[in-house]
């Protein structure tokens, strides 16, 4: 049995009256892959990003390799150290890289940062490899990059500081099809050959039925069903997950009834 990379328990955060999330608990495997889908205002990106560190939550533990990341950390090295552990790949690359910088240049300034004494030539081109780029890439802007080379290189940078977690938010949503599946069959062998654990946040089911072990399924900031992701999606057992697999568009697909049925749950 593969030890448990991530342990999220009875993690709570609110907006005033608003409980964006609420009691939510889940386990990520090392070498794991995750889902937690739900519609926008489930409460998902919340929970990735109180996961990361970009959100501090109301209640609740997070542990890394049974690690509390809640636990106050003295000293810039431990410091580091804590950011390694989870790294996140956002939806639109463009916005979390430079302009201004190359594609080589912001990998080599988070290898600086994390791993001064590392040879970072070396290192940079090593992880271009990773992900299907190379020289002619390293030396280009973001904006003369296409989306999918974008969100390759963000895929690099995250790596580059070799973490437990990665956690995708709606990593290849403002893809072209062919191009999502590029993006998540390289996702698929990075995990094979590394043992990184994935913690994928999505509304697309297609995408999690394709690389994910496990799902959760929440609904206003709760988790409604959980379980394997093959088990949960073949054979719903909440109202909610079953209104989300009917309303993947299909031949005779109604969203008239899809949207009635959703203001009566």
């Amino acid at each position: 049995m593969r030890k448990t990379v991530l342990e999220v328990a009875g993690l709570r955060r609110a907006y005033g009256p608003v409980q964006a999330v609420d009691d939510v608990s889940f386990r990520l495997a090392e070498g794991g892959s995750l889902g937690i889908v739900g519609e926008s205002g489930s409460g998902k990106t919340t929970t990735a990003r109180i996961v990361v560190g970009l959100e501090h939550a109301d209640g609740g533990r997070i542990l890394v390799h049974g690690r509390d990341r809640g636990d106050r950390v003295r000293g810039r090295a431990r410091r580091l150290a804590r950011a390694r552990e989870v790294q996140m790949v956002f939806q639109d690359p463009f916005l979390s890289l430079d302009p201004r910088t190359t594609v080589g240049g912001a990998l080599r300034e988070t290898l600086r940062l994390h791993f001064p004494e590392a040879d970072h030539g070396h290192r940079v081109a090593e992880l271009l490899d990773q992900v299907g780029l190379g020289a002619r890439e390293a030396d280009a802007l973001p904006r003369q990059l296409s989306g999918g080379q974008r969100q390759r290189v963000a895929i690099a940078r995250a790596l580059a500081v070799e973490p437990a977690v990665l956690v995708l938010d709606e990593a290849v949503a403002a893809l072209d099809v062919s191009v999502q599946a590029q993006i998540l069959n390289l996702l698929a062998d990075i995990r094979e050959q590394t043992g990184i654990g994935y913690l994928f946040i999505t509304h697309d089911l297609g995408v999690v039925r394709c690389v994910t072990d496990d799902v959760v399924v929440m609904r206003h900031g709760r988790i409604v069903e959980a379980g394997p992701t093959a088990q949960v999606l073949a054979a719903p057992e909440h109202p909610y997950t079953r209104l989300l697999l009917e309303s993947v568009p299909r031949p005779g697909w109604d969203p008239q009834g899809i949207a009635a049925a959703r203001r009566a749950l």
